[in-house]
């Protein structure tokens, strides 16, 4: 081969391995090109970061634990849900005979937390056209019963309605007599009973102005929402909320089971007994799972499979409205009367509060929601010391600090004493002074210490579960160590 031949050649595969790097490279740049737009691509459709709702949710056990020590009860449950968190644990014994520390499943009478179960009823029969709120009572009465018309001092303006019943407006008394010596709680009086007393009765107060707090009002609430439905009381709520929600134990006719599992403290007996004659006022029993369920529910948050009406929390009358106000101020100052639902700390919008107390035969239990934020709480305890305002206040704080916002201003409000409407709005302007820093040095002294400077305080004491299984005797296995729970709801 000539030089002049070879030197072609090689010429040649010079240039055609120049073409091949070059194409190796242009491929290569394509390649780091397109990975490059693929991770911008991704980048920008990554979701930020959400911000916390509030505190790590087990940050509860700190005010939960407090809130037992300072009522020395002898058992206590308490249930945290915040959006898709829920956290429960139980503190203390489940009696003095039980020194097992109460769990998810344990049994307790919700005492008049039943009164938002009888009033969600109501706006559901609402919601079916069956009723309206403002159908007088005398429609769903028995035959041959009349409901008054007369007041203490005179004919009423208008028949009592079903609001005037579910927002403690009817004139009716607390309680209509003392139950026959040996009768079990929540079973006095019956249905007989209480409709042959009402035809004499004569109203407080005018319906629907004037607020005092009545559990005869709501036992015949619950008569007329039974009356409506077609079905027994327990049947309609089976069917309208249990149910549906997957409530294993609240009911009013407890199985020999639950009454195995019944919470009790050592000043009132243990009963466990059929309530049905209170079923519209105090007489359902539940657990720390159901009630869980429950918060999720009312909160209307993702994943609840049925929610409730926007009426069953929402306020329907303003105290400024009404003449007076008297035993519905346990957990604060009422803004606003729902339909069995009690509204606090209306003026800080966030911090909005709707809740319901209840207590007696030896418990006492509470549930608070703060709808803007998608949080709630509830609390069971048996026995415990005085007064009752300290395990509904500090509650409502533990509320507000899972999401991150200030406690309810203190006020000196006596739940049992009657307000006047002109009370009630020199009270709730001195709060509203309070609460936008108008505060005078007395009361800044006695205010309640910051959420931080509350976290600055040494850790509570870990809180034992709800949630450990129960291990009978012939498993032969030790019962588990029990856990605070916190998981997120599926």
């Amino acid at each position: 081969m000539s030089r002049r031949r070879s030197a072609s050649l090689c010429l040649a595969l010079v240039a055609v391995t120049s073409s091949l790097q070059g194409c190796k490279y242009f491929r290569h740049q394509e390649e780091k090109q397109k990975k490059a737009q693929a991770a911008a691509v991704a980048k920008a459709q990554k979701k930020p970061k959400p911000e916390p709702l509030g505190p790590p949710i087990e940050t509860a056990n700190d005010y939960a634990y407090r809130i037992f020590q300072r009522t020395a009860s002898t058992g206590m449950i308490a249930v945290v849900v915040r959006g898709d968190e829920t956290w429960m644990a139980g503190y203390g014994h489940v009696s003095p005979a039980n020194h097992d520390t109460p769990q998810a499943d344990t049994l307790f009478r919700l005492c008049s937390i039943s009164k938002i179960l009888a009033t969600d009823l109501l706006s559901k029969l609402v919601a079916m056209k069956k009723v309206s709120l403002d159908d007088p009572l005398q429609k769903f009465a028995p035959q041959n019963v009349t409901v008054p018309t007369m007041t203490a001092r005179g004919p009423a303006d208008r028949p009592v309605e079903l609001i005037d019943l579910a927002t403690h407006t009817a004139g009716m008394p607390r309680e209509i007599a003392y139950p026959p010596q040996g009768a079990a709680h929540f079973t006095f009086p019956d249905f007989d009973y209480r409709w042959q007393w009402l035809p004499q009765y004569r109203m407080r107060s005018q319906p629907g102005t004037a607020a005092h707090y009545s559990n005869i009002g709501f036992d015949l609430l619950g008569d007329a929402v039974a009356s409506a439905s077609g079905m027994s009381y327990l049947q309609f709520f089976q069917q309208q909320t249990a149910q549906p929600l997957g409530l294993k134990d609240t009911t009013l006719t407890p199985t020999p089971d639950e009454c195995s599992r019944l919470m009790g403290g050592m000043h009132e007996p243990i009963e466990c007994t059929d309530t049905q004659a209170a079923a519209g006022s105090g007489g359902m029993y539940s657990t720390a799972q159901d009630m869980a369920k429950m918060l999720r529910y009312f909160l209307n948050l993702p994943g609840v499979p049925v929610h409730a009406n926007e009426l069953a929390t929402q306020t329907v009358i303003d105290p400024a409205n009404l003449h007076s106000i008297q035993g519905l101020g346990h957990a604060g100052l009422p803004d606003g009367l729902g339909l069995g639902w009690i509204e606090i700390n209306k003026d800080y919008g966030p911090s909005r509060i709707v809740q319901k107390t209840g207590g007696g035969a030896g418990f006492q239990t509470y549930i608070a929601l703060n709808p803007a934020r998608h949080v709630g709480v509830f609390f069971a305890r048996t026995d415990g010391r005085r007064p009752a305002g300290n395990m509904f206040r500090e509650a409502n704080d533990m509320l507000l600090a899972m999401v991150n916002l200030p406690p309810v201003p203190e006020d000196m409000n006596d739940p049992e004493r009657e307000l006047t409407a002109e009370e009630l709005r020199e009270a709730n302007a001195k709060l509203r002074g309070i609460r936008h820093g108008k505060a005078s040095a007395k009361t800044t002294k006695s205010a309640k210490p910051t959420h931080a400077a509350a976290a600055a305080k040494p850790a509570a004491k870990p809180a034992k579960s709800t949630t450990a299984k129960r291990t009978t005797a012939s498993t032969g296995s030790a019962k588990p160590k029990p856990h605070t729970v916190h998981h997120k709801q599926r």
